[in-house]
């Protein structure tokens, strides 16, 4: 039984989608999601391209639209009700398939490098030739193709890759923008660059977990936090 085909999915709705396969592993604990976290989640300003500010009816209505596809599930538990992607199931893909598309729908265009640093916390690949591989399938899947390689850009040394979810990627988000006086030039050290804001992310999601715990545990003491 192959996979049905899917609507044209909105910024917002693509953004929900990678919210909550991220958080599913960064945050497993607090996972399905409430409202209130999609919503922080969805409006993050680190991880995020493009940011975006979205508002509660805004994220409400894009799960209610994920529903009809069924690439969302929501539940009752307590007062709050929680919200889970149903990905692998809806779209028939692998764990590998679903973290890369995370990845894109999250960050952008990026390359096969890039991904491998982006998606460490979603899945470990083996290699780069292993995130080549998934990716290819993504863009021969038989059913549609869900990536695409992107022409290179003027002094890059990578093609980047790009979800298709939201239809084929605007010309202009393909075209190369002119770095500042400040910034390095394009291609130069791009993997690490990449591998610096992806630590700085993941450093950045530990210390809010550390604060979370912290402000659980300063509770049962009866302190303040």
């Amino acid at each position: 039984m192959t996979a049905p085909r899917l609507p044209v999915l909105s910024l917002l709705e693509t953004r929900v989608l990678g919210v909550l396969s991220e958080k599913q592993h960064t945050v497993p604990d607090t996972y399905p999601l409430s409202l209130n976290a999609l919503v922080a989640g969805c409006n993050q300003k680190t991880s995020r391209h493009p940011i975006i500010e979205a508002t509660e009816a805004e994220v409400q209505a894009a799960i209610d639209s994920l529903k009809g596809p069924a690439l969302v599930v929501e539940s009752s538990g307590g007062r709050v009700t929680r919200t889970a992607h149903n990905m692998g199931r809806a779209l028939r893909l692998p764990a590998q398939s679903i973290a890369l598309l995370t990845a894109l729908m999250l960050r952008g265009p990026q390359t096969a490098g890039e991904l491998h640093i982006n998606c460490e916390r979603l899945h470990k690949f083996a290699d780069l030739s292993a995130v080549e591989g998934f990716l290819y399938e993504l863009a021969e899947r038989p059913e549609g193709a869900m990536a695409v390689e992107l022409p290179r850009q003027p002094g890059a040394r990578e093609n980047r890759w790009a979800h298709l979810l939201s239809g084929a990627p605007a010309i202009e988000e393909t075209l190369p923008t002119a770095p500042a006086a400040n910034e390095p030039a394009a291609g130069i050290a791009a993997s690490e660059i990449a591998a610096l804001k992806a630590n700085v992310a993941r450093l950045e999601e530990e210390v809010d977990a550390l604060k979370r715990e912290m402000g659980k545990l300063c509770a049962e003491l009866g302190v303040s936090g």
